[in-house]
């Protein structure tokens, strides 16, 4: 049995007389003094194990009634372990990550008119009665809302027999119909939706990129995929890289398929998750959309995976088991034997790579849906055109959102930086506001009157004196965030609704998909956001988009600053024009002939690929090469140096592979924990995680606080 810990194995159980077990059974086991749900596991982790003494075992307490997870997920479970180092066991932990799911679902109450009236009338009663009218179950909470009336007013009916209360029949998950609307394609796109739905048909293995710019309509085109799959009897997945993005995805869903899909993220209940995970076991749920760990549901009948988005970092897990999503659905789609559609619009250095070595299938729309051609980008030089002291706003950029503003559209100002500013000092003493967990800055959030740590969440209030010298009105902040930025573009623009798009300022998912539906409609002026802005919305009036600084990106120790970078600003550009209107993009830059620049602002992608190429294959970088990173934190440096020093003296000689550091991570104390990083970096053609388990194999086990970490194909380098 493989249990949901941080386990290298299974443990060996007795099978009780009179329980038949298979592969991929939940069952309920003892471990120690408590009790816990496995698997019953077979495979290599299962294999050439050492017999044990029967005696000595305890027997399985029962079996779980759900469907066991199926083969193919079993096969998952030990290539993720075996590819990320990581224990089978944490892997397993995240297919069971509804704890819901294990036991039967409760079922809801609700209420249902009688006809027996009550003993005494009220406003409040009467408005239920008149809601519950024709004798319908009615949900408790639905039923207050209709009636407006407090629950007391529903509990007292009740006691009074006027309303019954009854379970509620659980939610079936609705089957979406593959052929409920034809979606209108363009010849350009019935070419992409045919060449995908003959990969669907084929039930085999296959990877196609779908490479569409901006606005190409790249989602009614593997919509023709899902389709395929549904009419194949089969399930499909569609993995998106933000949860904020699903209420425009699952309404052009419901349009195609005429019933929204089955959604997997963390904003759901517990309850919820725990439907949906039971739903996708017992083949209910046909269509599945969620974030990344959605890929570790169990499908018993997966026939499509889709990534939406693919390049976005934001598929890559760094906590606990650090895989790549996008990678990891490429594996369960050549374990399940079926078609992996990879979809963006400014694609992935590695999948190009790929397609040019024929591993995948390239799959390209050129032009937008609506015929509207792609913005024109503008490089505004700040060192020709710069803002007013004090000010962030070229004029050149100012004049652009004034004439956007008369021709009643919409502007938008880009800044991927969260809060008012990213630094704040006192200009007295020079004091400076740092994290007291991490080596970083205090992020000033003025709109909440805070201070706070982007990297661990420590939050303070901001003070009204200096706390180091005392010093009043001294305090300044330096440089800008979305929250100044504002500032700036109500007083040049106070006639203008101005709305600011950042996860700090939505205090939930339903209140940021409140905001962008609002934007959608037309309802603001002038939109600031953060990179939230650039995953795939849809602004039909907004014409102007102005990066206030393209710059920012670029400096990092990071080999894919320049791809990052370029594909974040080619995307919160692509937001302009794409219905009717002709879009305009604007870039401020100190440094307008940088290649990521110049290749936004001539539209030549393909001649900053051909650069990214070169510069990632003469340095061996991904996908050229290939990567890892020990990442070795405890409470004093001291210690974590010496950890990593011991280590990395440790390491196996190898002719090509080569060891960096150990060096203070960029970012050298998270959370009160400091950090020392080693990189590994060895040929394509290496075996880097053979190489690693012998090198970790000879290292002591770490003690007290100090903690050992490996990443496999690292996206993080701070």
């Amino acid at each position: 049995m493989l249990l949901p810990l941080a386990l290298d194995a299974p443990y060996d159980y007795l099978v009780p007389p009179g329980l038949e077990l298979a592969p991929g059974d939940f069952v309920v086991v003892p471990l120690a003094t408590r009790e816990r749900i496995g698997v019953v596991w077979e495979g290599a982790l299962a294999a050439d194990r050492p017999l044990v003494d029967t005696a000595k075992l305890r027997a399985v307490i029962d079996r779980v009634d759900v469907p066991l997870l199926p083969r193919e997920s079993l096969q998952l479970v030990e290539w993720v372990a075996n590819y990320t180092l990581t224990p089978p066991g944490m892997v397993l932990r995240m297919m069971m990550s509804a704890r819901e799911a294990f036991s039967p679902p409760k079922p809801r109450i609700g209420v249902r008119l009688t006809g027996a009236p009550p003993a005494r009338m009220t406003p409040a009663r009467s408005r239920v009665l008149d809601a519950a009218a024709g004798g319908l179950l009615w949900p408790k909470r639905e039923l207050i809302e209709t009636a407006g009336v407090s629950p007391g007013v529903i509990d007292g009916l009740v006691d009074a027999g006027t309303l019954s209360a009854e379970p509620m029949p659980l939610e079936q998950p609705p089957r979406p119909d593959a052929g409920y609307v034809r979606t209108k394609l363009t010849r350009d796109q019935k070419r992409a939706a045919k060449t995908l739905v003959e990969k669907v048909e084929a039930r085999s293995f296959s990877v196609t990129l779908l490479d569409g710019v901006t606005g190409s309509g790249k989602t009614p085109v593997y919509f023709e995929a899902v389709a395929a799959a549904l009419r194949a009897g089969r399930q499909a997945l569609i993995l998106l890289p933000e949860i904020a993005l699903t209420r425009q995805f699952v309404q052009a869903f419901e349009q195609r398929f005429g019933c929204a899909p089955v959604e997997w993220h963390s904003d759901l209940t517990l309850r919820q998750r725990g439907l949906n995970w039971r739903a996708v076991a017992f083949g209910e749920a046909r269509v599945v959309v969620g974030a990344r760990s959605a890929l570790f549901l169990p499908f018993h009948e997966l026939g499509l995976i889709v990534v939406d988005e693919e390049h976005d970092p934001s598929f890559k897990q760094d906590e606990r088991v650090n895989y790549n999503a996008r990678d990891m659905a490429v594996v369960r789609g050549s374990i399940g034997g079926f078609s992996v559609i990879l979809s963006s619009a400014t694609p992935s250095v590695e999948s190009l790579v790929n397609v040019q070595q024929g591993r995948y299938g390239h799959v390209e729309l050129s032009q937008r849906f609506s015929g509207v051609a792609m913005p024109d980008i503008e490089a505004i030089d700040l060192r020709k055109a710069p803002p007013q002291k004090g000010a962030w706003l070229s004029p050149v950029l100012i004049k652009a959102v004034e004439d956007t503003l008369q021709d009643g559209q919409q502007a938008l100002l880009f800044l991927n930086r969260r809060g008012y500013a990213p630094l704040t000092l006192c200009r007295a003493c020079g004091f400076r506001f740092e994290c007291p967990q991490c080596d970083a800055w205090l992020v000033e959030h003025r709109f909440r009157k805070q201070l706070r740590c982007h990297h661990c969440g420590y939050a303070t209030r901001a003070p009204d004196t200096c706390p180091s010298c005392g010093a009043e009105d001294s305090l300044v902040p330096c440089g800008p965030g979305v929250e100044r930025i504002a500032e700036e573009v109500r007083t040049r623009f106070p006639d203008a609704h101005t709305v600011i798009l950042s996860s700090d300022l939505a205090p939930n998912v339903n209140s940021l998909r409140e905001v962008l539906d609002a934007i959608a409609r037309g309802d603001a002026d002038i939109i600031i956001g953060t990179q939230l802005v650039a995953k795939g919305h849809h602004f039909p009036q907004l014409a102007t988009v102005g990066v206030i600084d393209g710059d920012l990106g670029l400096g990092h120790g990071d080999p894919r600053a320049a791809e990052r970078t370029f594909q974040l600003l080619n995307q919160v550009t692509g937001r302009a024009g794409r219905e009717r209107i002709t879009g305009k993009g604007y870039i401020q830059t100190y440094m307008p002939e940088h290649p990521v620049i110049q290749a936004l602002v001539s539209g030549d992608r393909d001649a900053f690929l051909r650069q990214e190429f070169t510069a990632r294959h003469e340095a061996g970088y991904p996908p050229y090469g290939r990567l890892a990173s020990l990442v070795v934190s405890a409470t004093t440096m001291p210690q974590a140096m010496d950890y990593a020093r011991g280590a990395a003296a440790r390491a196996p000689r190898a002719e090509k592979i080569r060891i960096l550091g150990p060096a203070e991570a960029p970012l050298s104390v998270i959370r009160g924990r400091h950090r020392v990083r080693i990189l590994v970096k060895a040929p394509r053609e290496t075996d880097i995680q053979a190489y690693l388990r012998q090198w970790l194999g000879t290292l002591p086990r770490p003690k007290g606080s100090t903690r050992l970490a490996v990443d496999i194909d690292p996206y993080n380098f701070m």
